[in-house]
């Protein structure tokens, strides 16, 4: 098992990276970068690509509406190259409230985007001379344009033919595509415990249609990481993030997050936590959070504790374990969990 980290892209990104730099030594496998609606995450990764040595490092995620596949191809190739190959490219739909209200991009068709993308991304580091026509059209056809377009290859030589891809998703049809077609998986708001009930079967689905070439699929998931005899405290801070995400993340009826909570079990838990939330009461949403939702998606209490949390992530299958250490000395926290892995 990796260790990994998510990097803050709320905050000050150069002391963001630089602090994630600083943990590479401490034994820290790889970080990602997310962008939402705040700051690019290309520019973030390149800046990482340039401060590191041997991390890895990844996008979590772009998003395949606001970005051509070809742009996101060059992308990942370009991080790749200046970051000596260790370039991860986490893809996934985002959701319409950020694609049509952030981007001004309708929120259609997300799998068939995604699959689409993956595609190109890869015929294109192999250097194939793209003539697509999908939901992408490369080059666009004559009756649309000004009939100049040809088809093309990269102009670069990619440093690897295969950057590792993937995908972020939580629904059904998605997660068994993800299982179908991606390198790795990044599951959002993940409970080792209640995983195998919620994704087992479109997982063995996508398993089943999937390329021997890829291996096996990579999982990411984790949650705050805090170690001592009062860190179980830690676990509250989680609260506005799950507030976040299962009250805010969509309208009612349409936010993916609310689905997975629904999904394991707190079903009028996250009801609620969507009306209070969508109410502007946000404190009030995120101190409706379970106890048990708090604990089982984060690794915080004595080490022994943590310990165990650590194995219920490995024993349901997660291959890259993803913390936000959270205390005086993450680098120590880092160096501890990194000795039991």
């Amino acid at each position: 098992m990796e260790l990994s980290m998510m990097l803050d892209y709320a905050g000050d990104p150069r002391r963001a990276a630089d602090q994630a730099a600083a943990l590479e030594s401490a034994g820290l496998d790889a970080v990602w970068v997310a962008e939402a609606w705040g700051f690019d995450s290309p520019t973030i990764m390149g800046y990482l690509a340039a401060r590191t040595e041997r991390l890895k490092i990844g996008s979590a995620i772009l998003n395949v509406y606001s970005r051509t596949p070809g742009l996101i191809a060059q992308t990942a190739a370009g991080l790749d190259a200046l970051s000596g190959g260790r370039a991860l490219l986490g893809l996934g739909a985002s959701g319409p409230q950020v694609v049509e209200g952030w981007h001004g991009m309708p929120y259609d068709r997300p799998l068939g985007r995604t699959r689409e993308t993956v595609e190109l991304c890869r015929r294109i580091w192999r250097r194939e001379t793209i003539d697509h026509h999908g939901i992408t059209d490369m080059p666009l056809p004559p009756e649309r344009g000004t009939g100049l377009g040809k088809p093309l290859k990269i102009l670069t030589r990619p440093v690897r033919p295969a950057i590792p891809v993937y995908i972020a998703s939580l629904g059904p049809a998605n997660v068994r595509m993800t299982a179908e077609i991606a390198d790795g998986w990044l599951p959002t708001l993940f409970i080792p415990e209640k995983a195998a009930a919620v994704w087992g079967g479109p997982l063995a689905e996508g398993t089943a249609k999937r390329s021997p070439e890829l291996g096996p699929l990579q999982t990411v998931a984790g949650g705050l990481l805090a170690i001592g005899p009062d860190a179980a405290a830690v676990r509250d801070l989680a609260r506005p993030q799950i507030a976040l995400y299962v009250g805010g993340m969509g309208a009612v009826g349409k936010n993916f997050y609310n689905d997975l909570a629904v999904a394991y079990g707190y079903e009028e838990e996250a009801r609620r936590i969507q009306e209070l939330y969508l109410a502007g009461r946000k404190r009030d949403a995120a101190a409706a959070v379970p106890d048990e939702f708090c604990e089982l998606m984060t690794l915080c209490g004595p080490e022994g504790y943590v310990r165990e949390r650590v194995e219920a992530f490995r024993e349901a299958g997660v291959t890259m374990l993803n913390v936000t250490p959270v205390g005086p000395d993450p680098a120590k926290l880092i160096e501890t969990v990194k000795s039991w892995l």
